[in-house]
């Protein structure tokens, strides 16, 4: 099967730099000489191509510029520096018309200054430490979203600060576009699934639309015997799959139907050009079984899943899936279940009734048959494993009437003190930073949802970018929470949401 989350390299960052014609030729073809040096060396860092472009000198070059940034589908953000002096006045239409994810570069050519060399002639060319601050200026006079990283490129930590940057452009270019099909609507009487469809696609890009579950038992029924025949031996050659389930084995029909599930649904979404996608227990139709293999299947290449209807959660996978393209790790739909609350040892079990993407776990997963207890179909096919150990991030988007908000909350994924046999879904076990009764503590102060992406890819600071770019209102529990700090941020942020958006 084919992954969709992107080669990161296929996604072009440009890279800007000012400047103006004071100088003179001689003066510039040294600052084109040095960009072009500055640009190559952080590029070789990054995850994303890195492409170069001529030294900007006036307000028409930087608009158009700008116009053509944003026609380009394969551009997803701008990095600029100011090498010398460029007067911030000529920037203004260019940021105003930008509408793409901005990185300030504050550098300069040189680590150390040639202190016995340094004359006017150096000090002409060499100008970012005050170009940058006129930059600056006009960035924060039109309210311009970006992120400024301070430091030269030969530093790791502004590489890596460059490079969590581009993964959160590469996910804000996922979101806008991004096709998402609900199938049917989401579970009855749940608030935490629902939301504004038509402020998601003018605050995040997404399209999101709903096709009946009939169209969706129409393709998984049409699946050919031949095809059906081609992945259920790929399963058996992926997994550990239970004998019952096996050629010969008196549940293989069971087996056989999951494998037409995954063919329909991953035909549809292909046809359609979906890439994210919801179903839910209440509202299956002529499907025999919850889609449970099939749907951690396609999470596990990329697709965005959301439980019950729930399409944020679905975006969220879908984003977290790009921005971690081509690290360890993957990105899944999770739910908070149950706890572990001996104290000192406290600790949160995650699952859902079957939807857990086997990209966060490096075993390999059984294939299994079960009970599942709701929705009251048949026994479903799905994937058992434990999400390996190591650092997380949990990530949640709520609706909150006039705005979305974003919570993040950073945890390590331990082992399970003991076997759970009995317990046959995918499943993850994890520590939340500071500590379990502040975690929790903050998390229902925020109203945060129960319904999150989990990734063990990505750190906490990618989606601090990401929420930047969006304009969305995230709020942070790790190890610096305090939950007298955090309702105080609550209700600032209250505030400032309502008058950053002014009066409609």
């Amino acid at each position: 099967m084919t992954s969709i989350i992107p080669d990161l390299k296929t996604r072009e960052v440009w890279f800007l730099t000012g400047s103006q014609d004071l100088y003179g030729e001689e003066t510039l073809a040294q600052v084109a000489e040095q960009s072009r040096a500055v640009a190559a060396e952080l590029g070789a860092g990054l995850p994303v191509t890195l492409v170069w472009k001529p030294v900007l000198k006036s307000s028409d070059a930087i608009r158009r510029l700008a116009l053509e940034v944003n026609a380009a589908d394969s551009v997803i953000g701008v990095i600029a520096w100011m090498h010398t002096f460029s007067p911030a006045k000529m920037w203004i239409a260019g940021l105003d018309a930008l509408r793409k994810p901005l990185l300030h570069l504050h550098t300069q050519a040189n680590v150390e200054l040639p202190w016995g060399e340094i004359d006017f002639d150096f000090m002409n060319l060499n100008q970012a430490a005050h170009g940058d601050r006129e930059f600056g200026y006009i960035q924060a006079r039109l309210g311009v979203a970006r992120k400024t990283v301070v430091g030269h490129v030969s530093n790791p930590a502004v590489v890596a600060s460059v490079e969590t940057w581009s993964r959160a452009a590469a996910g804000w270019d996922a979101a806008h576009g991004l096709k998402l099909a609900r199938f049917g609507d989401n579970m009855r009487y749940v608030a935490v699934t629902e939301g504004d469809k038509t402020e998601a696609e003018l605050r995040f890009g997404v399209q999101v639309n709903t096709w009946g579950v009939g169209e969706l038992a129409e393709a998984v029924h049409a699946a050919s015997g031949t095809d059906i025949d081609e992945l259920v031996a790929l399963y058996e050659d992926t997994y550990d799959v239970v004998p019952e389930l096996r050629r010969g084995g008196d549940r293989h029909e069971s087996l056989r139907y999951g494998a037409a599930i995954e063919l329909g649904l991953r035909g549809f979404l292909e046809a359609g050009g979906f890439s994210a996608f919801t179903t839910s227990f209440e509202d299956l139709g002529a499907l025999r079984q919850l889609p449970g293999l099939a749907v951690q299947r396609l999470m596990a290449d990329g697709y965005g899943f959301g439980a019950e209807g729930d399409w944020k959660t679905a975006i969220l996978v879908r984003v977290a899936s790009v921005m971690g393209a081509g690290l360890p790790g993957g990105a899944s739909l999770m739910e908070d279940y149950t706890y572990h609350l001996t104290p000192g040892e406290e600790k949160i079990l995650g699952a859902h009734m079957l939807e857990v993407s086997p990209s966060l776990s490096s075993e390999r997963a059984s294939l299994e048959i079960h009970p599942l207890g709701i929705g009251g179909k048949d026994d479903p096919v799905r994937l058992v494993f434990t999400a390996d150990s190591g650092p997380a991030v949990v990530v949640a988007l709520s609706d909150m009437r006039d705005r979305f908000r974003l919570v993040a909350n950073v945890v390590e994924n331990v082992p399970l003190d003991a076997p759970m046999p009995n317990l046959p879904v995918g499943r993850a076990v994890w520590k939340p930073a500071p500590d379990f009764a502040t975690s929790a503590a903050a998390w229902l102060t925020a109203g945060a949802a129960h319904h999150t992406v989990m990734t063990t890819a990505i750190g906490v600071d990618v989606f601090r970018d990401w929420a930047e770019m969006a304009r969305t209102e995230l709020l942070v529990i790790d190890e610096e929470t305090t939950l007298r700090d955090f309702q105080k941020e609550v209700r600032w942020n209250a505030a400032y949401y309502r008058l950053a958006q002014g009066i409609n």
